[in-house]
């Protein structure tokens, strides 16, 4: 009797654990579709009954191509070509269908034909081919003895000249678009707030993977959230600038290693009025961005990753990443790159600033204008 109420036990334990599980996986699964920026910075947002047409985006058909995932673009490259060739192939064709040219028509020893050596559909193909690619064989060529041939030829170079510059321009600019050269900066897993300086700062790490720097580099960050107007409005992903800094500033940063920005949470900062135990509880999505120019290529770039309450360590700092070795080079262990270490730390920023005024209060003297000394004359007598 004892056994099976155990194993009852065991098998009620053990469904509640599958059960909070279960839930905490899917409140984690909510939080994220809620996210707007993933960590790797794409932007998480659709569009819906747009009023334009979609011809609009082939206005600027070059964006379009560019912006296209690399199957769609390889699929529309080849079928360029293809198409092409085989359209060029059938108006050949035709030609030397019009003046009959094929061996159905036994032309006779002294006919000339517009294209030598057409004798089908498919010999037409070859010419079209060997036409828009410039490799002459030798073996089919055009002759003069018809204008409509010799046009045609003409428009097809010409019309091959320019797919072969757009489609070739448009891959060479896709791989060397500076949204590549962003995947090569990195930002820490999590962000923490600690102290740093005696003021309570939320910190990130951020770092270049590659040796060549970024020109210029920019960091900044925009708090997303839900707000109120007095008036009553809701404004979804309501934006807050927030300032990151790094000890020398937070422009022209010298990127040749691993960087920790920080915000400093004063009276102006949104992070004030939060807490250690209040913190999960908030919704907001901490947005970080990065922007540069890629010294190879001039290019800008921008780079951005997000955080929401679960990624924010509370009383946390990130442990040392760059060393000196015995030779007197600087190594940098990215092994601890988004590792952190627990220390003390205030559970509030406004409790942080309460002490510090209380210790200055401490410190100074306060007087007291409306206070005045008076003497007391003491009598030793006595009366009874």
């Amino acid at each position: 009797m004892r056994v099976s109420v155990r194993v009852s036990l065991a098998t009620v334990g053990m469904f509640s654990y599958l059960r909070e599980r279960f839930t905490s996986r899917l409140r984690e699964r909510s939080r994220r579709r809620a996210r707007l920026v993933s960590k790797d910075g794409r932007c998480n947002i659709e569009f819906g009954n747009v009023e334009q047409s979609r011809f609009v985006f082939l206005i600027d058909i070059w964006t379009t191509i560019l912006d296209l995932r690399w199957r769609y673009k390889m699929t529309i490259f080849i079928s360029a070509f293809l198409g092409s060739w085989f359209l060029f192939g059938l108006l050949w064709y035709v030609v030397a269908y019009i003046h009959k040219d094929l061996p159905e028509f036994n032309p006779s020893i002294n006919h000339t034909p517009c294209v030598e050596n057409i004798n089908g559909l498919t010999s037409a193909f070859l010419f079209s081919l060997e036409t828009q690619v410039t490799i002459g064989y030798g073996f089919r060529c055009v002759t003069e003895q018809c204008a409509t041939a010799i046009f045609l030829l003409i428009f097809q170079s010409i019309l091959g000249v320019i797919i072969n510059s757009f489609m070739c321009g448009a891959i060479l600019a896709k791989i060397s678009r500076s949204k590549n050269r962003a995947k090569t900066i990195t930002f820490s897993k999590n962000a923490v707030i600690s102290k740093r300086g005696g003021k309570l700062c939320l910190l990130i790490r951020v770092a270049n993977l590659r040796k060549s720097l970024l020109i210029g580099s920019h960091i900044y960050g925009k708090l997303l959230r839900t707000t109120i107007t007095p008036e009553g409005e809701t404004i979804i992903l309501d934006q807050v600038n927030i300032e990151f800094v790094v000890d020398a500033g937070n422009e022209n940063l010298f990127f040749i290693s691993p960087l920790t920005i920080y915000h400093i949470i004063d009276k102006n900062s949104p992070f004030f009025h939060m807490a250690a135990e209040t913190l999960l509880q908030q919704d907001f999505e901490l947005v970080v961005f990065l922007d540069g120019t890629v010294e190879a290529t001039s290019a800008t770039c921008q780079v951005r990753t997000s955080y929401i309450p679960e990624e924010v360590l509370w009383g946390y700092r990130f442990a040392p990443i760059v060393s000196k070795t015995k030779e007197g080079k600087y190594r940098v262990d990215f092994q601890n790159f988004s590792k952190t270490v627990a220390v003390e730390t205030p559970h509030c920023a406004f409790c942080l600033y309460n002490e510090k005024e209380a210790k200055a209060k401490e410190k100074k003297g306060y007087d007291n204008p409306g206070f005045v000394l008076s003497e007391v004359n003491e009598t030793s007598d006595t009366k009874m």
